[in-house]
């Protein structure tokens, strides 16, 4: 895992003193509320419905337990004890004071930790696969390539006010794409070429929102060394040809389409023509020296005499979670554990300052002290042994960790929607339980087999649900919150944006809607069919048809 240098420290520690001297001249009246806006958003601090929020960034969803401690003892004395992981594998607090923000940022920093570029027209947090450098099948890990974009973005001084927010994914692993790359700003594939040389696949003009797209490639092949000026010249075209007179038309990807993927292709290469033999090369010792940080761990053999596999025979419910919360390790006896969030009552995504600590603990005990956060809003414990997973499933257990619901109807993206978002049309937590509550039958769950549902509370999309299997949507309605459906959306692979299945529908009748959806689904699936392959065969008629049937 990455660890701060001089400068990392110099930069962060000065940005919170910095933003500790503005929040100080506001309160004291020195700075109007317009002008001390852009400086908040500079530092994560958002006011949401109730409260101000605060996301704080955590870097291609990498964190150890020391940071997760400190989360939770912000969240006890800051806060209201709990904190929300994102879609962008960051973390949010829902209920700070703003006078109390400098003081958490100071202490953030203390354990290599930060808020800078969690918001405002800049360059994100840059996202990655949950499981990089531990799934076995990847061509390369893509963690150091991450924390070079993360570091040659952050306070860039050409891209710090950009004609709207910027998100960059990337992707190592041929077999899935966890990273949804394909609905990015930029995503980037990591590939292999004939020669055996690493390189990039480069992707241009994803995006959700109210124009939701999916990617253009315009670069097959992209060296190694070619990286960082390869962005730069992307985001300089962008910079300076992006609209920046309506903000609805604003990202790179309404640009991309305007031009054409073609000629924004010709425009990035012209632009690129004169940086990319310039200081930005990545050369074989930055890159060397960046992987240093993610080196294995020290990996010992299991005990065999601890009877994994006669656990397995023995507990129906622990080879259940192993079956369905842990993945192959590249290092024999080892699993990829996910801890779900997303246990039916609680909001999808949300821990408490107890769980936070236990967490922390578990991935001390069993994980070499490191997590990672998840695209879907869970946690990863990335290198446990077998033998020892049976103690940890309990422990899990216990902590609210272990609902065996991963990738399934249940596991659901959500946004806080209306109880927390001042931009929300509509609530998303509610829904989402409404939903789990009718789907509690986890032997007919898994009978459906993998399925993403997704909600947003708005049209910004922060809860994907443009590219969910079934996507749901707030939708304000004459004063009331209404949900409008898509269908066949898909992050991955096949990535897809969903069709509008018709017009909207009351809260109440969510539950019933979606159940009359899956019902489609299993009246009409060949075999083991997943959802989104019944989807595209039958395509949404048969759905339509069903779900605003008349009453008899």
């Amino acid at each position: 895992m990455y660890t701060y240098d001089e400068v990392d420290t110099r930069i962060v520690k000065d940005r919170v003193a910095q933003f500790k001297d503005q929040t100080n001249r506001y309160f004291a009246g020195e700075l109007a509320p317009d002008e001390y806006l852009p400086l908040r958003l500079q530092n994560g601090l958002y006011v949401q419905r109730h409260a101000p929020m605060l996301r704080v960034a955590i870097p291609y969803g990498m964190i150890n337990s020391t940071q997760v401690r400190k989360l939770a003892e912000l969240s006890r004395d800051f806060d209201k004890g709990y904190v929300h992981f994102t879609t962008r594998q960051n973390v949010q607090f829902n209920w700070p004071e703003i006078s109390d923000v400098p003081e958490m940022l100071d202490q953030l920093a203390d354990v290599e930790m930060h808020a800078i570029q969690t918001s405002g027209n800049c360059i994100r947090n840059t996202t990655t696969d949950q499981f990089a450098g531990v799934i076995a099948d990847e061509i390369v890990d893509p963690r150091p390539y991450c924390e070079i974009i993360r570091q040659w973005s952050t306070i860039h001084p050409e891209f710090a006010f950009l004609p709207r927010k910027f998100k960059i994914a990337v992707n190592a692993c041929p077999s899935a794409d966890r990273a949804a790359i394909s609905v990015h700003d930029i995503g980037l594939e990591i590939v292999k070429n004939d020669q055996g040389k690493i390189g990039f696949k480069v992707l241009v003009g994803g995006g959700l929102g109210r124009t939701p797209m999916v990617g253009s490639e315009i670069n097959e092949f992209l060296a190694e060394k070619d990286l960082l000026s390869y962005l730069e010249a992307i985001l300089r075209v962008y910079n300076r040809h992006g609209r920046r007179d309506n903000k609805y038309k604003a990202r790179i990807k309404i640009l991309v389409k305007a031009m054409t993927p073609a000629v924004f292709k010709e425009k990035v290469a012209a632009e690129w023509e004169h940086i990319k033999d310039s200081a930005m090369q990545v050369t074989d010792e930055e890159l060397a020296r960046v992987k240093a940080f993610f080196t294995a761990p020290a990996y010992e053999p299991p005990n065999e005499s601890d009877g994994f596999t006669q656990k397995l025979e023995e507990s129906k419910g622990f080879a259940n979670w192993v079956k369905r919360c842990t993945n192959e390790h590249k290092v024999d006896g080892y699993r990829i554990v996910t801890l779900t969030l997303k246990k039916t009552g609680v909001p999808p995504g949300d821990a408490t300052d107890g769980q936070l600590d236990l967490v922390a603990d578990m991935a001390d005990k069993y994980s070499f002290g490191e997590l990672r956060v998840t695209h879907d809003q869970n946690l990863v414990l990335a290198d446990v042994r077998k033998d020892e997973l049976y103690a940890l499933w309990k422990e899990a257990q216990a902590a609210g960790f272990a609902t065996p619901n991963l990738g399934m109807l249940t596991d659901m993206i959500c946004c806080p929607g209306g109880d927390f978002c001042g931009l929300a049309n509509a609530k998303s937590i509610p829904v989402a339980e409404q939903i789990q509550l009718a789907f509690d039958d986890l032997d007919y769950v898994y009978d459906l087999g993998e399925l993403e549902l997704n909600i947003s509370g708005c049209m910004n999309a922060c809860g994907h649900h443009h590219v969910g299997n079934i996507g749901i949507l707030g939708v304000d309605k004459r004063g009331e919150e209404f949900y409008q459906v898509s269908l066949g959306g898909d992050s991955g692979r096949n990535a897809a944006i969903g069709k509008i299945l018709g017009p909207s529908f009351a809260r109440a009748d969510m539950p019933t809607v979606v159940q009359k959806i899956i019902q489609v689904f299993v009246d009409n699936r060949h075999d083991d069919e997943l959802f989104i392959d019944t989807y595209r065969r039958v395509g949404i008629d048969p759905f339509k048809e069903r779900v605003y049937a008349k009453a008899n």
